[in-house]
């Protein structure tokens, strides 16, 4: 029988969850971008919000770092987990701000390589929040990063093909520069994703 002298410290597992939840709460508003007669402004003011409830959770966690004597497992990664997923969030926030302020919106559809990277994130944020409670135990989390990275392979190919389209001359040269920066967070976000699972491997080979 294995020992750990390591407290099982249910805050720091409760943040990272919550943390997570939120990834999902901003892929759900992403989503709502393909629906017709949306208010692009309260997609954006949401997703401003949702952000703001992120980083009070992260500086939750890092004050729960500093103190806490002996914490579940390392504090860099703690730390690391909980930047990363805020990471994430940044990114989201910065597509839906993006789309509004650049008034992308008004055009007759976005592109349907945008809507299928914001599913394959949509994808990867539940896939996030369903880990994190798992994290307690260390148990039954492999399928979750090796499914995390194969999504994060989908939106690489979505990012690609979402490219091709933009400069396939279809839209004017502002609009396909507007347009590539709200493509660059999307895949931004995806590969911080992939990050989360990458590091969330590294800690349970290293409690393992």
């Amino acid at each position: 029988m294995k020992f750990s002298f390591r407290p099982t410290e249910g805050a720091f597992y409760e943040l990272f969850t919550r943390a997570a939840q939120n990834l999902v709460r901003g892929t759900e508003l992403l989503n709502e971008l393909a629906l017709p007669g949306v208010d692009v402004q309260s997609v954006s003011e949401r997703l401003t919000e949702v952000e703001h409830d992120s980083d009070q959770i992260t500086h939750e966690l890092y004050k729960k770092i500093n103190s806490t004597f002996i914490t579940p497992f390392d504090r860099e990664d703690i730390y690391r987990l909980g930047s990363l997923l805020d990471d994430v969030m940044d990114h989201l926030e910065a597509v839906g701000n993006l789309l509004y302020l650049y008034g992308l919106t008004k055009l007759p559809a976005l592109p349907r390589e945008l809507h299928e990277l914001v599913n394959v994130l949509d994808q990867q944020a539940r896939l996030t929040a369903e880990a994190m409670p798992q994290l307690r135990s260390m148990k039954n989390l492999e399928p979750y990063w090796i499914e995390c990275n194969r999504l994060e392979n989908d939106g690489d190919q979505a990012y690609r093909m979402l490219l091709v389209r933009l400069f396939s001359g279809e839209y004017d040269a502002l609009t396909v520069l507007k347009m590539k920066e709200v493509a660059d967070e999307l895949e931004a976000a995806c590969d911080a994703f992939e990050h989360v699972a990458n590091t969330v491997e590294t800690i349970a080979v290293k409690e393992s």
